[in-house]
């Protein structure tokens, strides 16, 4: 095991990176949820980072980075890789600074994401699209960094970063009406987490700070577990803002000494956090600015009557995602299946199975069918969305005794994935 010397971060020096954001930064509300809190017994407040100029946190770190840098140095500008939030918060230091800077994004970066680089950057900001994957970008920025002598920014294991990152804790403590019993922070690299974690530790040593990662990536909570820093070999990038095979080494110490414990929430019930967060109270966020939300269901027992922070970590989501969103929820809650079915290619066939087979609730959403001329019979691939999870085993006992044949797509992920 890799013996790792101690960091801690200084109070101190998240004071002077709050006076250094103080004309940089908006102070995003810390607003009662009257809705949340009568759903979980509690006194739930939102930490509003989603209202940041930059629609996250991440202004905080690249800012207070680029600040502590010599100003001899940064006549050669800055580097960055992100496909995200950390993108969008150099390039606004960039033009806050008057300094160049140059982000390097994967190729298959949406447009919108890429667009949002370049208005906050404006004409000192050169966007790079190359590779196809984050880890490609990162090695042709940290190249450019050595080639052109400009300061490489990281986007969360770094010092100067989490102090920034740091000022969220700061401003949650003096703008709370009341002690917080409960801190829920969302974790990614774990920049944010061990920023606000070294706050709270020292100013309000009886909270109990929780960590929370997507199940699908869950390196913090491994690492933590392991006693050390591990590698993911895979990992679900559905909540892309906090989906890294590997978290900081800094950012590994500093939570780990920290956090009273780190939680998973699967994606679905992120998928049902940001629908709800949207359809009842207006309030849009990203996979990872909902985690914190989802973690509610989790401690539900253990928050009643206890006053909770929950920090909304930003509001970057493509509205493109909006059915990706809602079908992920739906299959989290057992309500969406897929069946490849094996039609017999005769008149009447899908007039029966409609019929015969489907509920009077049941719907059809997808369905996808070839007919093959030489063949008695034909696959179709149908989703179809339920009212009640239980329904599941009446369609598919119907669906025997009709003589149907078919497969239950949903259970392997490979052909899942291939297909839909």
């Amino acid at each position: 095991m890799t013996q790792l010397t101690t960091t801690k971060i200084s109070i101190d020096n998240i004071k002077h990176a709050a006076h250094t954001l103080k004309d940089v930064i908006v102070r995003t509300p810390l607003l009662p949820n009257p809705l949340l809190s009568d759903r979980y017994g509690a006194s739930i407040t939102l930490k509003r980072e989603d209202l940041q100029v930059v629609r996250s946190y991440k202004i905080r770190g690249a800012y207070n980075k680029i600040q502590s840098i010599p100003a001899a140095q940064l006549t050669n500008g800055v580097v960055c890789a992100s496909a995200g939030n950390h993108a969008q918060g150099v390039a606004l230091a960039c033009y806050k600074k008057k300094i160049s800077g140059t982000i390097f994004m994967p190729a298959p970066t949406p447009s919108q994401k890429v667009n949002q680089v370049k208005m906050f950057g404006k004409e000192y900001v050169e966007v790079v699209l190359i590779g196809d994957t984050f880890d490609d970008a990162f090695i042709e920025a940290t190249q450019f960094s050595k080639d052109k002598n400009a300061a490489f920014i990281p986007p969360f294991d770094d010092e100067k970063i989490i102090e920034g990152q740091g000022t969220v804790g700061k401003e949650i403590i003096e703008d709370t009406l009341s002690p917080v019993d409960y801190l829920i922070l969302p974790i990614g690299g774990g920049g944010l987490a061990a920023g606000v974690s070294s706050y709270f530790k020292v100013l309000s040593p009886h909270t109990r700070i929780i960590g929370v990662e997507p199940a699908g990536a869950p390196a913090m909570k491994a690492s933590i577990d392991q006693g050390e820093v591990v590698v993911l070999n895979k990992i679900d990038k559905f909540v892309d803002g906090a989906a890294v095979k590997r978290v900081g080494d800094i950012t590994f110490q500093v939570c780990k000494e920290n956090l009273d414990r780190v939680i998973t929430v699967p994606e679905g019930q992120v998928c049902g956090d940001i629908l709800s967060l949207y359809n009842e109270q207006a309030i849009v966020v990203e996979p990872a600015g909902a985690l914190s939300i989802a973690a509610l269901e989790n401690l539900r027992e253990e928050i009643k009557g206890k006053h909770v922070v929950c920090v909304i970590s930003g509001s970057n989501n493509d509205i493109t995602r909006t059915m990706e969103i809602k079908e992920r929820y739906l299959l989290f809650q057992g309500l969406k299946h897929y069946f490849i079915v094996n039609f017999p290619q005769r008149a009447g066939a899908l007039r029966e199975f409609l019929t015969d087979v489907l509920g009077p609730d049941d719907d059809i959403t997808h369905f996808e069918y070839s007919k093959k001329n030489s063949r008695e019979r034909g696959p179709a691939l149908i989703g179809i969305e339920l009212q009640r999870p239980d329904d599941l085993t009446s369609l598919m006992d119907k669906m025997q005794k009709k003589k149907f044949r078919y497969e239950y797509v949903n259970d392997q992920p490979d052909l899942f994935h291939y297909l839909i």
